[in-house]
């Protein structure tokens, strides 16, 4: 070997790996991200099972409840029972109770049903119990709102009884009237042989949407609209209570008061009293509003009032969030140019933070209007109001239900359909949510500035 030879270097070895060419411990980095993935996809479809399950089991259950089933029965107003002064006065009138109605009612049915060809040895009495039971306060009212009536044959629309409801729904079987004591398979042959003449049919039924709670011996009668205007008027005293409460303390909080032990304490305090149960504020609004302050019992502003306190920590949180992150750059930039600490936070924080104020403020509302706890402690069940308020003062001081405490005393019902109407009610109340909560979306995308 020459001196040459062995001056020159030995060449390297190869490289053990390469920026060009996955290693072992990257190919286990990248199962470990595809397996996380898949995890976070998994998730994302069964949340979204679940929730359509949902859905469908609501929209399944709840559809049922906005149709009704109706018999159309001409009824002769006999005026030596409904008015037997003979003088259509609807004072003199009114001493005629839905008692007296009820023999005019049975008669006229079952001379509608033996008109049809059907034959039956029922006595009429036995024969109405296809009929609801408000069939008679409805036949009653419609006299004393048109005396005129009276010695006519007139042709009304009424209720069918929840069991027939429930038959033609397909919720009744002929099997489970077997321990039925109202109704059995005859009433049922009669029933299939009306529904094919036609007097007996299943229609919208708008008194769901618009009328008021009914007793537990009429649910087909039942109805969510006055719940609904409850709900309502509770919601505007939230809105004008905890907005400017809520926003107000959220500005002086963030922006002006000093920070030292005090505002530590009310700050701790508020992130509690956003995690305290509804009952709790239910509890206090008893004590406070109705037991000291004796305001009326289930009045939908008692309810406003006890939703307000349980409102405004959820608003007051978020209302700061939504301040604390306007930059300060734009508060120095207002001072810079002389404007005072109010003008600063009023004329450019709070306007850049209004879409985050708004947002919790209707998501705050939102929560409010599903809560059934405090409402219930302060007296606000169903079957307390036959009708809608007579003017605002009314809708607000005069006793009311709101919409989640009135599905749930239909839940608790016995007869299933008001188990059917709560979840016709649920429909409703969803559809107020999703409406608050798109609203939230268009006041944000309204008032929503780049900086």
């Amino acid at each position: 070997m020459s001196l040459a030879d062995a001056n020159t270097p030995a060449p390297s070895a190869a490289p053990k790996s390469s920026i060009l060419t996955t290693d072992a411990r990257t190919k286990k980095r990248n199962r470990a991200e595809a397996r996380f993935k898949a995890y976070g996809i998994g998730a994302i479809v069964l949340g979204l099972a679940f929730l359509a399950a949902l859905l469908v089991s609501i929209i399944g259950n709840g559809i049922p409840a906005y149709t009704q089933t109706f018999v159309t029965v001409p009824v002769y107003l006999d005026p030596a029972v409904v008015d037997k002064q003979g003088n259509r006065d609807p004072a003199e009138m009114a001493k005629t109770t839905t008692f007296g109605y009820a023999p005019l009612i049975q008669n006229a049915f079952a001379t509608e049903v033996s008109q049809n060809g059907i034959t039956t040895d029922m006595a009429p009495k036995k024969l109405a119990d296809i009929l609801s039971a408000s069939a008679t306060g409805q036949v009653r009212q419609t006299v004393l709102d048109d005396p005129e009536l009276v010695g006519q044959t007139v042709e009304f629309r009424l209720l069918a009884s929840s069991r027939v409801d429930g038959y033609l729904k397909g919720r009744v079987t002929r099997e489970a009237l077997a321990r039925d004591k109202n109704l059995d398979a005859a009433h049922l042959d009669i029933i299939d042989t009306l529904r094919t003449a036609g007097v007996v049919n299943r229609t919208w039924n708008w008194d769901f949407i618009f009328g008021a709670d009914a007793s537990e011996s009429r649910p087909e009668q039942a109805g969510i609209g006055v719940s609904m205007v409850g709900s309502l008027f509770m919601m505007l005293v939230v809105l004008v209570l905890s907005l400017p409460i809520g926003v107000a303390t959220s500005i002086y909080l963030e922006e002006f008061a000093p920070k030292n032990r005090w505002t530590d304490i009310i700050e701790v305090n508020i992130s509690n009293l956003a995690a305290v149960p509804s009952i709790v504020f239910g509890i206090l609004g008893l004590a406070v509003f109705i037991q000291f302050g004796h305001l009326p019992k289930s009045a939908p502003l008692v309810g406003g009032l006890v939703l307000t306190l349980m409102t405004l920590p959820t608003i007051i949180i978020s209302t700061r969030a939504a301040l604390s992150a306007v930059p300060p750059s734009i508060r120095d930039a207002a001072l810079g140019i002389g404007a005072s600490k109010m003008q600063s936070v009023f004329h450019h924080v709070l306007p850049l933070a209004m879409p985050g104020i708004l947002t919790g403020t209707i998501i705050g509302l939102a929560q409010a209007l599903g809560e059934t706890a405090p409402l219930l402690l302060i007296g606000m069940v169903g079957y307390i109001a036959s009708n809608m308020p007579d003017g605002i003062a009314a809708g607000f001081m005069a006793p009311n239900s709101a919409m989640p405490a009135q599905i749930y005393e239909w839940a608790k019902r016995a007869d299933p359909a008001y188990y059917e109407r709560a979840w016709g009610g649920i429909i409703i109340l969803l559809l107020f949510l999703m409406t608050m909560n798109i609203i939230a979306v268009i006041l944000r995308r309204r008032f929503e500035r780049r900086w």
